[in-house]
């Protein structure tokens, strides 16, 4: 089968498709042939084995997964022993290493049935930035009516998955973004939109009971200006930065995990591990017509590094998918 491989830490060039073995499905296991794939940051990081502290997981010298990609959609191929509820030629999507190739094998639990209002393009968007948005809004926010919660890297890939959801459960969001993509998020809800070239939302005034930060480009003690007594402020991830260095984003989540018990209003760092039943719950918010992803561009598999190269250096609106 043909797969993006890696085999060493660099620039998307270090990426090469190839014909490689096609897997074989463990017990426990799905075999996926895999109809399309999307990127994420995650991708990067991992491209880049940045930052350098992240590769006491990723592998030392050199990456220990070797094929790139995490998001899927795609038909059930085969399922190993002891798999129940799938079958062959199931239309499935999910999250597991290895997604940019014609074939993967992903744990049963963290695969579900595809919307079935959704082509693969559309599904494969979903998973990662689905999920991480998902636990966000309804898990850590707590997103209610009349709830004030502030999105801040909203036309991003879970930005805009997580203006949506916030929306779907009645709270009164603000993004934040680029004044190019104010539109966008409009479309998907937005009550306000904040340019972020042009104001600063930690010195504006107004203050969130959420705010859900997705860039990590102030402190904690600017962002605690910008919420209540009592609110909350969720940090995940990051996104793509320049690199080359030590901590890099984790910085930022490093001290938040020191200053959490020592701070009055909720401190909630975003772990976001793939589930089944989060997929199921995105699907049922996709099938009802409230949720829906927003792709940017599609390129082909044989494209992955220019895809990851405009996800580095171009700041992609939304969702990059690759095509297999």
């Amino acid at each position: 089968m043909k797969a993006m491989v890696q085999d060493r830490y660099g620039p998307p060039e270090a990426l090469e498709l190839r014909e490689i073995d096609r897997p074989e499905p463990a017990a426990g296991q799905v075999l996926v042939r895999v109809r399309a794939a999307a990127l994420n940051a995650y991708d990067w990081h991992f491209l880049r084995g940045d930052p350098y502290l992240a590769r006491l997981s990723m592998g030392l010298r050199r990456p220990s997964v070797r094929v790139r990609g995490r998001d899927f959609a795609g038909q059930v191929e085969a399922v190993g022993a002891g798999v129940t509820g799938f079958s062959p030629g199931d239309q499935v999507y999910g999250e597991a290493d290895g997604a940019f190739a014609e074939y993967l094998c992903v744990r049963a639990d963290r695969v579900d049935r595809a919307p079935a209002n959704l082509t693969f393009e559309q599904a494969a968007a979903i998973p990662l930035a689905g999920n991480t948005a998902l636990i966000g809004v309804r898990d850590l926010a707590g997103a209610r009516p009349g709830q004030r919660i502030l999105i801040n890297g909203a036309s991003g890939g879970v930005g805009t998955f997580a203006v949506q959801l916030a929306k779907a459960y009645g709270a009164e969001v603000t993004a934040v973004c680029r004044g190019r993509n104010a539109e966008l998020v409009r479309s998907l809800g937005a009550d306000r939109v904040i340019d972020y070239t042009v104001d600063d939302f930690t010195r504006e005034g107004r203050r969130y009971d959420v705010i859900f930060d997705l860039v990590g480009n102030h402190t904690l003690a600017q962002c605690r200006r910008a919420l209540t007594p009592q609110g909350t402020l969720i940090l995940s991830g990051g996104g793509v930065y320049r690199g080359g260095s030590l901590l890099g984003p984790m910085r930022l989540i490093l001290t938040a995990t020191l200053m959490s018990r020592f701070v009055r209003y909720r401190l909630c760092i975003l772990s976001a591990v793939p589930n089944r039943a989060n997929l199921a719950a995105l699907r049922e918010f996709v099938e009802a017509g409230t949720l829906a992803p927003v792709i940017e561009r599609t390129y082909p598999l044989s494209q992955v590094p220019d895809a990851l190269r405009h996800l580095e250096t171009e700041h992609a609106r939304a969702k990059v998918v690759i095509t297999v």
